[in-house]
């Protein structure tokens, strides 16, 4: 079904979430990354007719390589009188091989985007390991190193001096642990709004999450229906299929959709705010429209609790240092900084 044939949701209507800062984002977001599989072009295409038919909250990182093309998008939508640039949320990260130059990173996408500040702006992983884009998952760059309290707080200074500026309104990690939350906790000015991570029914990271409410942060969930477009390097075969799985099934069942938009009810209904991709009009208007149509039910809610399998898409190995046993040494799954 095409854009122009669908019907749009009054944004008014989409729940928000209120951060540390008193700043409102909305439930669901569009991710962008999806530059594997489409065309920063398709991609930039969905963000315009997304904002068009409802959405606020845009979800970019500079390693997608396409916020250019989105920028545009957003200029256009703007222009038009569609959207204002206070009613729109827009997220960005700050890549690996720019962690020493915050700044200078920040500027470079608020220029690709066309905009004067960021509603968010995050660290889009914990280290500074940088690998070429497209890579295999057997690539390693052999400057890579563990996780440093010093190496990230230097980042996290430069991060705080950008809402210092008015560049960034708001400031969050993503794909952090909690061990490497507790070494750095005590050292930050400002605290992160959110911290963006792997959320779907068949990884539900409970612990990560509680950890995260109980200290103000918002969790945000990449992957929320699994990201079956995800890049093949990401994929392995023991990895869970979440709209295959036979709870995910029968609710979907019942309420008579796509199991995918039983992903993101889960979502939205416990708590974190999902991300999800799509360059398809009726796929990224589903999403959308879960935030405010026909909720899963406490019971459901918690039979989903047993969709929980443990199964990590995004494993980060390209990331390993020389001497890491493997992708496990990421996580901290001891509780413990791996070194």
């Amino acid at each position: 079904m095409s854009s122009t044939e669908l019907k749009g949701i009054d944004p008014k209507l989409i729940p928000t979430k209120k951060l540390r800062s008193g700043d409102q984002i909305p439930v669901v977001g569009l991710g962008t990354f999806g530059s594997d599989r489409f065309s920063h072009d398709e991609v930039a295409a969905a963000v315009k007719d997304a904002i068009r038919l409802g959405y606020r909250h845009i979800d970019c990182a500079a390693v997608y390589s396409n916020e250019k093309q989105i920028g545009k998008a957003i200029t256009e939508v703007i222009a038009e009188g569609v959207v204002t640039r206070e009613e729109l949320w827009i997220t960005g990260k700050v890549w690996n091989d720019r962690h020493r130059e915050v700044k200078q990173a920040c500027q470079e996408s608020l220029d690709d985007l066309g905009l004067d500040y960021l509603d968010l702006y995050l660290v889009h992983w914990p280290f500074p390991n940088y690998h070429a884009p497209g890579c295999d998952g057997d690539a390693r760059n052999p400057d890579s190193k563990p996780f440093r309290v010093e190496e990230f707080m230097h980042t996290w200074t430069q991060m705080e001096e950008l809402v210092a500026e008015g560049k960034v309104k708001n400031i969050g990690t993503s794909n952090m642990t909690i061990a490497k939350f507790d070494a750095v906790w005590g050292l930050m000015t400002i605290k992160p709004a959110v911290n963006e991570m792997e959320l779907h029914p068949c990884f539900q990271q409970q612990e990560l999450f509680d950890y995260c409410v109980s200290k103000e942060i918002q969790p945000v969930g990449f992957c929320p229906i699994g990201s079956p477009n995800r890049p093949d390097r990401d994929k392995t075969e023991d990895d869970a299929v979440d709209i295959e799985n036979p709870i995910v099934q029968k609710i979907a069942k019942r309420l008579n959709v796509h199991p995918a938009v039983v992903c993101i009810k889960w979502a939205v209904q416990r708590g974190q705010i999902p991300i999800p991709f799509s360059v398809r009009p009726n796929g990224y208007m589903s999403n959308l429209e879960s935030a405010i149509k026909d909720p899963i039910t406490d019971e459901e809610m918690e039979e989903l609790k047993n969709a929980e399998c443990n199964s990590r898409l995004i494993k980060g190995q390209v990331f390993l240092w020389e001497g890491a046993k493997g992708w496990e040494d990421l996580w901290d799954l001891d509780g413990t900084i791996a070194q």
